[in-house]
């Protein structure tokens, strides 16, 4: 099932029992911060605040913090489902490849032509313009106490390569520093960032378009480590089966997604000294330093009549960006898989929000595979960023931490089992000595031999027989037990 919009997002919502609204009057300074906080922790519902001091517009927050909302975000029943419909399409790609059948392409390219943008003349969006903008009257949130100020937080950064003319749209927080300029924080690998450097390298200012709310798949989609090349509104299509509409800004040639709430139009100058953002109370669970960042001028916005203004919070997990990133791991998965032959399941556990823990599990069949996974890995986009990345057997339930573990506090001798490996990390690790540079750490609990340079024997795990498990079960009601 896809959503025409947002607020056609927060009506299945409401349906189906996972939004609350609030008709109290709330500040957007800490206060919907720290009522967020509580719902998400206890697995809450999405919040609807419908009366924020300072503002005429409703705000949605917690729309995608459960596995379940995630789920229905992206039109499925669970993430699991979805990432079988992205597996069955990958596993018959692979097939024809392996075939070369270039024959038996065309019909698929057929159906990819399906979820292109689709551009439209009008649209929602902009169905209220004002060249005169002041970002004060939208409802930005001040998340953290120690926040360098009030931030957006679910922005969909749109930009265009200004030697092919590809978009790419990316999700970077974006501090408010008066009514039209606002920071850009978009780290060095980022597209955004590729392509303000060919903006300064031509001299040229840059064209950057914000929307803000619409199908949360398009929203989900800015998000997702796509391959170079991908458009994410194609990706977006494909998720929510049908083609994203865009429409032309009124101030430059980029398309926006025509069913967004909100779209902020305006620029980046290249030759424009850099300006400092943050600190900002940031996914970790620390705050993020202060730093230098191009600063976005809002020349015009463009609105719905009765828009509703997206928000999230970010801070110590889980919290809504946890379940985002979930999403991610599932759907991504099969991909993986295709490229890591041997990985059987992965879990990017919540406490290591993102980018801090991998936990994979393989069959092992030789000397060093546990390496060369951790180096396919660690050679995977933004999975260079993950600092520690254990790996357990194919048997092994990696969702089961408690097990996982056991197997890591038994498996590791740590001269062998502990491998290293020095490469980038994520802008926002405080640990490591240098910034965006670190030690990453890999961690082979797996079962040992001799091909491991293992010479004792290996001990059998402690499962009981099939045998005495089924009687057991047959007596379970009659010894008592339900």
């Amino acid at each position: 099932m896809s959503y025409k919009n947002l607020q056609d997002f927060i009506a299945r919502l409401e349906k189906e029992g996972e939004l609350k609204r609030i008709s109290a009057p709330v500040s957007p300074k800490l206060e919907i911060s720290e009522i967020t906080d509580r719902v998400s922790k206890q697995s809450g519902p999405a919040l609807l605040f419908e009366n924020v001091e300072g503002s005429d517009f409703p705000v949605l927050i917690n729309a995608m913090g459960s596995y379940r909302r995630m789920a229905m975000a992206l039109g499925a029943s669970t993430l699991d489902e979805k990432a079988a419909e992205l597996e069955e399409l990958m596993d018959w790609a692979f097939s024809q490849m392996r075939r070369l059948d270039v024959m038996s392409f065309f019909p698929k390219i057929k159906w990819a032509r399906l979820f292109l943008p689709h551009r439209v003349l009008k649209a929602p969006c902009q169905q209220v313009v004002d060249h005169n903008p002041d970002l004060s009257t939208l409802p930005v949130l001040t998340c953290w106490p120690g926040d360098g100020g009030p931030f957006f937080t679910l922005p969909l950064v749109i930009t265009k390569d200004p030697e092919t003319g590809s978009q790419n749209m990316g999700m970077y927080r974006m501090q408010v520093y008066d009514k039209n300029t606002t920071g850009m924080h978009w780290h060095h690998h980022k597209d955004g960032a590729h392509y303000f450097h060919k903006y300064k390298e031509r001299g040229e200012r840059m064209p950057v378009a914000v929307a803000l709310g619409d199908d949360p798949a398009v929203t989900y989609a800015a998000t997702a480590p796509l391959p170079e090349g991908i458009s994410e509104l194609f990706f977006a299509g494909y998720l929510r089966g049908k083609p994203v509409e865009t429409v032309k800004c009124i101030t430059s040639d980029l398309q926006v997604p025509a069913q967004a709430e909100f779209i902020l139009e305006g620029y980046v100058d290249p030759e424009e000294p850099l300006r400092r953002e943050g600190p900002f109370g940031d996914h970790t669970g620390y705050y993020s330093l202060e730093d230098d960042y191009p600063v976005f001028h809002v020349t015009c916005i463009t609105r719905r009549k009765k828009p509703v203004f997206p928000a999230t919070i970010v801070g110590q997990p889980p919290m809504e960006d946890c379940y985002i990133a979930k999403a991610t791991e599932r759907i991504f998965l099969p991909l993986l898989k295709k490229m890591v032959p041997e990985m059987v399941d992965m879990n990017l556990p919540l406490e290591g929000v993102f980018h801090n823990c991998a936990i994979i599990s393989i069959h092992k069949r030789y000397a060093g595979q546990v390496q060369k996974v951790l180096n396919s890995i660690w050679g995977m986009g933004q999975m260079m960023y993950t600092k520690m990345i254990i790996v357990v057997d194919h048997d092994v339930d990696v969702q089961n931490l408690s097990h996982v573990m056991w197997k890591v506090f038994n498996n590791i001798d740590a001269e062998r089992d502990l491998i290293m490996s020095q490469g980038a990390l994520d802008a926002l690790d405080h640990a490591s000595p240098r910034s965006r540079f670190g030690t990453r750490l890999g961690v082979d609990a797996t079962r040992k031999g001799p091909l491991d340079g293992h010479e004792r024997e290996w001990p059998e795990d402690i499962v009981m027989s099939e045998d005495v498990k089924k009687q057991v079960d047959l007596r379970w009601k009659e010894l008592g037990f339900e």
